[in-house]
């Protein structure tokens, strides 16, 4: 038994190899979490290190608070429009996706590894589910810029899906065990898991965005533990009624994240900074876990589970999953690729070993074998499979800034941070020439080094900062001019936005990614302002036109109707050109 003094210094010198190894990640292109499970390998008793660790119940326990922790953080950046967009695709891939791949991987494993059926079954489910902490972790150190209802499926999916495969592997170990014979307890399983879980985290969540922003701390720092304590909360309330604590404290990071709350930024990084020691503690940890050894054993069974895995039960499950959702075929084929395996079924792989399963030491070892292949090759590739579906462009991340309101609350607006990329609408703009609405102002731009106050004629130029102090139901409307949106991002029913009267039609259809007017592009909104009121109003894509509050001004108000009828008429115009 080590001493705290040495466990803490162990401690210190993995962490410090774990982050070294990032940085090797990021030049060669391997995915970051192999390089951390490879730092605990290496470190373990088969390793250099001889670092002896194989307490499987120690390891549930850190990787469950590790990937309470990951999830936390990524429901945080999780969008709520992300969420509109892709639920339902999402939905359909997190459970009906994740039962058809158990269903082919557990067939093909029962048949290579000669298990009794519910045995294959049950290392089926353990793998059947992609890897949240493995999705976040690639997307973010790739430098992918992929569509943003692809993006937003992966992301929504990745961390949705660990209740159905927490489902699928509790109720298999209570058939092989003998505790959960009976239909009817599997069936309150499932519920529990789903029910519960997403009632904790949307209560919580709500609570939490309500009580940080009326609680009065004297010490700014205490808002990123705040919110981080009522995330634990959300995952032990789920997971003491008997729901899924997973999907509740990722429900609960959406929902609290994609609310006005105070000292936003410092949360955020907070969270970031916790997301990346929970993943670095977790693959590290289940790297020790690991004996080369074992692995070398069961490696040609492996392989081959992870071959059926890869090339047949994933791209087959998602293609039936997605299919009524019309996904075009590139996509689907980069959904299919994208079923990374990481920390969630080594540590499910753990649940058989404490509960007795019999064999439950070679599922451990095989499942660890297939995500190893798995984080490898999918993981890798990543970026080459973009570029060769031509979905995305791989850009070099930039190091963020940060300018936020702290001192006043219940404020409805922030400052928000975009990076004008060669691609953005507004590159090589001048800020007079952006349609942008009265409750919209550039507040600062950075570039390279110097500090620029903005100015009409000052023009955007690509790898500019650009601080926008905005009212929060405006930022759909700035993603458009500074990253891709849909045809009509997001708004809600009723918005009213004011522009200048000398805006012209053209420059609006571009704020709004609208496609160009085939007619008076370059006249001025002001100009479709009647002055007889008997006339019906005019419209500009998904937008009536009236008068504003004085000459200079004119009103645009969202409608859902002119929205449809604009999305008709623009597939049908589409549709005529092909």
């Amino acid at each position: 038994m080590l001493s705290i003094n040495t466990t803490v210094f162990l401690v210190g010198i993995l962490l410090l190899l774990g982050i070294a190894s990032s940085k090797f990640a990021a030049r060669s292109g391997m995915p970051v979490l192999v390089l951390f499970l490879g730092v605990g390998m290496v470190s373990g008793s088969e390793g250099l290190g001889g670092i002896a660790f194989e307490d499987y119940g120690l390891a549930n326990s850190i990787g469950s608070v590790a990937l309470a922790l990951i999830l936390f953080d990524g429901g945080l950046r999780t969008s709520l429009d992300a969420v509109r967009s892709s639920w339902q695709p999402a939905l359909s891939l997190s459970t009906v996706g994740v039962l058809l791949t158990s269903l082919l991987t557990g067939l093909a494993a029962t048949a290579i590894l000669d298990l009794p059926p519910l045995h294959g079954m049950l290392l089926g489910a353990i793998v059947g589910s992609t890897d949240a902490a493995a999705v976040f972790a690639i997307l973010r150190s790739s430098g992918l810029r992929l569509p943003p209802r692809l993006t937003a499926t992966l992301e929504v999916e990745s961390g949705s899906n660990d209740p159905m495969a927490i489902f699928l592997t509790v109720g298999l170990i209570g058939l092989i065990t003998g505790n959960a014979s009976s239909p009817a307890g599997i069936g309150l399983l499932f519920f529990l898991q789903f029910g519960v879980g997403t009632a904790a985290g949307l209560g919580i969540g709500l609570l939490a965005a309500w009580l940080i922003n009326r609680i009065n701390l004297d010490y700014p720092g205490l808002y990123p533990v705040l919110a981080l304590a009522l995330g634990l909360l959300s995952f032990g309330l789920a997971a003491v009624l008997g729901g899924s604590g997973f999907l509740a404290i990722y429900l609960a990071g959406i929902v609290f994240g994609n609310s006005s709350i105070v000292f936003r930024n410092g949360i955020f990084l907070f969270h970031d900074a916790g997301a990346w020691l929970g993943q670095m503690i977790l693959f590290i940890m289940l790297g020790l876990l690991s004996f080369p050894s074992r692995l070398a054993a069961v490696s040609l069974d492996g392989l081959l589970i992870a071959l059926v895995l890869i090339f047949v039960a994933r791209p087959l499950a998602v293609i039936i999953s997605v299919f009524p959702f019309r996904f075009p075929l590139r996509e689907t084929i980069f959904l299919a690729w994208v079923g990374l395996k990481g920390a969630v079924p080594i540590t499910l792989a753990t649940f058989p070993l404490l509960a007795g399963v019999q064999q439950s030491e070679l599922l451990f070892n095989v499942v660890f074998f297939v995500v190893l292949v798995s984080a490898v090759t999918q993981g890798w590739s990543l970026p080459l499979v973009a570029r060769w579906l031509r979905l995305g462009k791989t850009y070099e991340p930039v190091a963020p800034l940060t300018v936020e309101i702290n001192a006043l609350r219940h404020v409805d607006g922030e400052i928000v941070e975009y990076v004008v990329t060669p691609a953005s609408k507004v590159a090589g703009q001048a800020l007079r020439d952006i349609a942008l609405p009265y409750d919209v102002v550039a507040t600062l731009v950075v570039r390279k080094n110097e500090v620029i106050i903005p100015r009409g004629s000052s023009t955007l130029e690509p790898g500019d900062h650009v601080f926008m102090t905005v009212r929060s139901r405006f930022k759909p409307l700035l993603n458009c001019l500074f990253d891709s949106c849909p045809l009509v991002p997001p708004l809600s029913p009723g918005l009213r936005l004011d522009f200048r009267a000398d805006s012209t039609i053209g420059k609006i259809h571009q704020f709004f990614s609208l496609p160009e007017p085939e007619e008076n592009g370059d006249a001025l909104i002001g100009s479709l302002v009647e002055e007889d009121e008997t006339r019906p109003l005019a419209t500009v894509g998904p937008f009536f036109v009236s008068k504003g509050e004085n000459p200079d001004k004119v009103t645009l108000t969202y409608s859902e109707e002119l929205r449809r009828q604009h999305g008709q008429a623009v597939r049908a115009s589409n549709e005529g050109t092909r």
